[in-house]
Parts: C-alpha cells; sequence; structure tokens
C-alpha cells in the first residue's frame, strides 16, 4: 500500500540568502566584475576618465608652470602633480553616480533586487568596480607624471601610504556620488550633479596653488576643505617632507564620510523604485 503525501506538506525549495559578511563580499565581487567586464568592450570609458588630467598637466607644467612659484619647492613639478593626482581619482569617483542612475533608468536595479543575492551587494559592487577603475587611471597617471619629470623624493613607504590615502578618499567620495545616482531622475542629472560640486571643492584648494596667496576670506575655506588635507598629505608624502597630522586628518575624514553617506546610500536603495 503506498501512501502520497499532500502537495500542501511538501516544502517547495528555497534559496536561503546569507546575511553574512562572506555573502557580501562574494556577491560585491560578482557585481564589480561584471561593471569591469564592460572595459575591454569599451575602452573609451578609460580614454576619457585619462584624457583631462593629461591636459590640466601639459596646462599647468607648460603653460602657468614658469609663472607659479610656490615657497619650499623648487620645482612646482613636486607641488603640482599631487594636487592633478588627487582631482584625477577625485574626478574619477563621479562614474558611480552615472552608472547608477543608468542602470535604475533601465530597470536593471529593479531585476538585482528580485534576485537572491546580497542586496548591499549592489552598490558596494559598484563601489569597487569604479575604485579598481580609479586604480587604472591612477596608475597611467603616474605614469605620465614622471614622463614630465615628477619624482618620488620620499620612500616608497610613504608613497605606497600618499597613494592609499588619494584612493581611499576617491572611494569615500564614490558614496557621495552613489546617493546622488539614486536620488535623480536621469543620467544627464546625475552626471551634472557629481560634477557641479567637486569643481568648487578641487580648485579651491591647494591643489594648483598655496592657498596664502588666496584672499584672507577664501584662506580658511580652502585649509578647512577635505581635499586640502588629503592633497597636502599625499604631498608631503610623495616629497618625502612631514606630514604631522595631515595623514590621520584624511582617513578621518575619509571614514566619516563612507559611515555616512554608505548608510544613506543604502536607505536609499532600500526605497529604490518603491
Amino acid at each position: 500500500m503506498t501512501t502520497t503525501t499532500p502537495q500542501s506538506q511538501v516544502s517547495a525549495p528555497t534559496t536561503n540568502v546569507d546575511g553574512g559578511l562572506t555573502w557580501l563580499a562574494r556577491d560585491s565581487w560578482t557585481e564589480a566584475m561584471r561593471h569591469l567586464r564592460i572595459i575591454p568592450r569599451n575602452p573609451e570609458l578609460i580614454a576619457f576618465t585619462v584624457a583631462q588630467p593629461v591636459m590640466f598637466v601639459l596646462l599647468f607644467v607648460y603653460v602657468f608652470g614658469g609663472a607659479i612659484e610656490v615657497p619650499g619647492y623648487a620645482d612646482y613639478k613636486q607641488f603640482l602633480l599631487p594636487g592633478i593626482m588627487a582631482q584625477t581619482v577625485v574626478f574619477g569617483s563621479a562614474g558611480t553616480s552615472v552608472g547608477l542612475a543608468d542602470d535604475l533608468q533601465k530597470g536593471l536595479i529593479d531585476r538585482l533586487r528580485s534576485l537572491p543575492m546580497s542586496q548591499p551587494a549592489v552598490v558596494v559592487g559598484r563601489t569597487l568596480a569604479d575604485l579598481l577603475k580609479n586604480m587604472l587611471g591612477f596608475a597611467v597617471m603616474l605614469a605620465i607624471a614622471f614622463a614630465v619629470g615628477f619624482r618620488f623624493e620620499g620612500s616608497l613607504l610613504e608613497a605606497a601610504l600618499a597613494t592609499f590615502l588619494l584612493l581611499f578618499f576617491a572611494y569615500a567620495l564614490s558614496w557621495v556620488h552613489a546617493l546622488i545616482g539614486m536620488s535623480v531622475k536621469s543620467v544627464e542629472a546625475a552626471n551634472s550633479g557629481g560634477f557641479i560640486w567637486m569643481f568648487p571643492m578641487t580648485f579651491l584648494s591647494s591643489a594648483f596653488v598655496d592657498p596664502s596667496t588666496m584672499p584672507d576670506w577664501l584662506q580658511p575655506i580652502a585649509d578647512a576643505n577635505p581635499f586640502t588635507k588629503v592633497t597636502n598629505a599625499s604631498r608631503a608624502l610623495y616629497n618625502g617632507l612631514p606630514a604631522g597630522n595631515l595623514a590621520w586628518e584624511s582617513l578621518a575624514w575619509s571614514l566619516g564620510v563612507i559611515t555616512i553617506f554608505s548608510v544613506l546610500s543604502m536607505r536609499k536603495f532600500a526605497r529604490a523604485n518603491d
């Protein structure tokens, strides 16, 4: 005699999504690779990223370089290039807002949210992909800097720390762009909203000139600018000069921005297209 189990008592197969860090790390890496696979098919992404800093280098080194003197630096290139490196990685972080806005507009975010995957990995993966692309752009930028005469005056360890501070700050700003990308209605708005605040942040700083040459009312703004902190820290380390507390201040700014904007971004992602 055979017995049958009522259909209502048969458990349907389910997929359990582990909410742990291992699952988050794995899905974030998978999502990052999805974005990075686009580069071989669309090399213009890197070409346009590199074109702008190259123009800034040529303009400031060969056009303005002879007219600009910075106290404490015999060669303006040693002062300028760390600033352009900082600007390069900061501008490179803007891809996060455009990419997320594009995914939202195409409905891809809705598709990803329906999959049995770690939900934060969608945004974390995007920021990681943009960090890796930023590292590639930075490597090209560094080669150009050496080609025009820039040199590491400090140790390799100091240069590595300077590079870490720059890239970590850029990664922190990727979370600001993540919030922007999920808050606007179009890719065009994300592109404008991503760049409109970065230009004053990078130019009202110590990236290109000593803030002491600015008007008195503008100097405190430039000195308090977190971009100035990161630029000064990396410049000191690249040139083998004492960085003082600048490295710790730069690190604190980056950690603070990541903490605040990652929370805001994930909350925004949870409500996206609701």
